[in-house]
């Protein structure tokens, strides 16, 4: 990094005396191991914020006369995240991500949101609730970015930071319905495949069919914005995210430096699935993917995927075609849809999101296909390989290239591989791609082609998660 602070001193320390040290680009060191997790309450702090000084992953452009002139009306419209919405997705939907994840509470000081998401009736969970279940997402994935805005919202809220501590390493002191969700939203971050009926019917003891739906998109989408950030290389936002709440350090700038209380200062995460220790800066390894499918858990899956009945049932295609109208198919409404036509607004919001996706022009439907396959198989979605698996068929692919995908991918080019490298370890967790593999993919592609990668990806992981908690049978 251009400037360290002395937390980015420690970590380079700690990767550097347990992992090997991959490529180096100018003065930024692109390092071939996942950033560490953080084990305690100050140890995350710390990380949360050092992370403001992290390394952009994609090289922009300088800035032309025209997107400077817009500038002069909006200081952000420069901004690294900005300029690459505007110069790679110009029309894609990103609001898309978390669509379900509410509208917080107006605040005295704070400013005046940019973009206002119309509100669905049908979209009834709790803001604070929803949030806690963002931060526990995070917290999983590793992602600070997201960590240091939901910290702030929550505090925003009226959560204490001794509250936050407990959310971290107690759950017992929450109410027994947020206590399921938690559980929920962590195992669906984690391994959305592994999901059973019991985990499922646990929230069903609390919630209403629709508002696990709800709460399971949600989540989704706090899993597609955490491998976003997380993908292009965010840093950490200087002020909090803009959530009113002043958290502030020496001379007053935003600081997550802030006191923990003696109980927590030492206390392991619980929400966090931490490897070994690295050193003594309370940092440990970061999970490791788990192992792929095999041939057979593959054919398992999808058969499975065919015959079995939803968890949570969409409505009825009628409704859905009323609640879609023009975005409806001219054929059968796709269980998907019919999920989310549940909701009148959010919904086909949803849907032309995705429809968004799948028709810019930054990746080949075949390239789309085989990243929804990729992303799909880590996550052991098998909804979401049926989808994949047709697509791919429907463009040709035949068995052998399908196994030969599933396999050590000789048919595709070399930069063929290399995306899929990146969707693969993104799709497994945000930060399981390393720098030095993301250096590699943009070596062999582009940087338009990379950032449309890392939507996909986010998309698909959003995709994979809704309807595996729903169990959606395989047209």
């Amino acid at each position: 990094m251009h400037r360290q602070s002395r937390f980015s001193c420690h970590l380079a320390q700690a990767l550097i005396a347990t992992l090997a040290i991959g490529i180096s680009r100018g003065e930024t060191p692109v390092v071939d191991a996942p950033r560490p997790t953080p084990v305690t309450r100050p140890a995350m702090k710390r990380m949360l914020e050092g992370m403001k000084t992290r390394h952009e992953r994609i090289p922009l452009p300088d800035p032309t006369e025209a997107e400077q002139a817009a500038a002069a009306d909006d200081a952000t419209a420069l901004s690294y995240e900005n300029r690459l919405r505007s110069l790679y997705l110009p029309g894609t939907e990103l609001r898309g991500y978390l669509g379900f994840g509410g509208t917080a509470p107006k605040r005295p000081g704070a400013p005046v949101p940019k973009v206002v998401i119309e509100p669905d009736p049908a979209v009834t969970l709790d803001y604070g609730f929803k949030t806690r279940l963002f931060w526990i997402a995070s917290r999983v994935n590793n992602c600070q970015y997201c960590l240091g805005h939901q910290e702030s919202k929550l505090l925003a809220v009226g959560m204490s930071d001794d509250d936050l501590a407990r959310l971290d390493t107690d759950w017992s002191g929450f109410p027994e319905n947020e206590q399921a969700a938690f559980a929920l939203a962590r195992k669906l971050t984690l391994a959305p495949g592994s999901l059973t009926d019991a985990d499922v019917a646990a929230c069903l003891e609390h919630f209403t069919p629709k508002e696990v739906v709800e709460m399971s998109l949600s989540v989704g989408g706090n899993n597609a914005i955490n491998r976003w950030k997380e993908g292009i290389g965010v840093p950490q936002a200087g002020n909090g995210g803009n959530s009113g709440w002043a958290q502030t350090g020496a001379g007053g700038a935003h600081s997550y430096l802030t006191p923990t209380s003696a109980p927590y200062l030492a206390l392991p995460s619980a929400v966090a699935v931490l490897g070994a220790e690295l050193g003594g800066e309370a940092l440990a390894a970061t999970r490791a993917p788990a192992p792929l499918p095999t041939a057979e858990e593959l054919a398992a899956g999808r058969a499975a995927a065919r015959t079995r009945s939803a968890r949570l049932a969409p409505v009825d295609e009628a409704t859905a075609r009323e609640v879609l109208g023009d975005l409806a198919p001219a054929g059968a409404i796709p269980q998907w849809m019919r999920l989310l036509s549940h909701f009148p607004v959010a919904g086909p919001r949803m849907v032309r999101a995705f429809g968004l996706t799948a028709s810019s022009p930054g990746l080949s439907p075949a390239e789309r296909a085989r990243i929804a396959w990729t992303v799909a198989r880590r996550n052991r979605a098998w909804y979401a390989l049926g989808l994949a698996e047709n697509r791919l068929r429907n463009l040709g692919v035949d068995d052998a290239a399908l196994a030969d995908l599933a396999g050590d991918q000789a048919r595709l080019s070399a930069p063929e591989r290399a995306v899929l490298v990146v969707a693969d370890t993104l799709a497994a967790s945000p930060v399981a791609c390393t720098d030095a593999q993301f250096e590699a993919a943009l070596g062999a592609t582009s940087p338009a082609t990379l950032v449309h990668v890392v939507h996909e990806v986010a998309m698909e992981s959003l995709f994979d998660r809704f309807t595996e908690v729903a169990g959606l049978p395989l047209e």
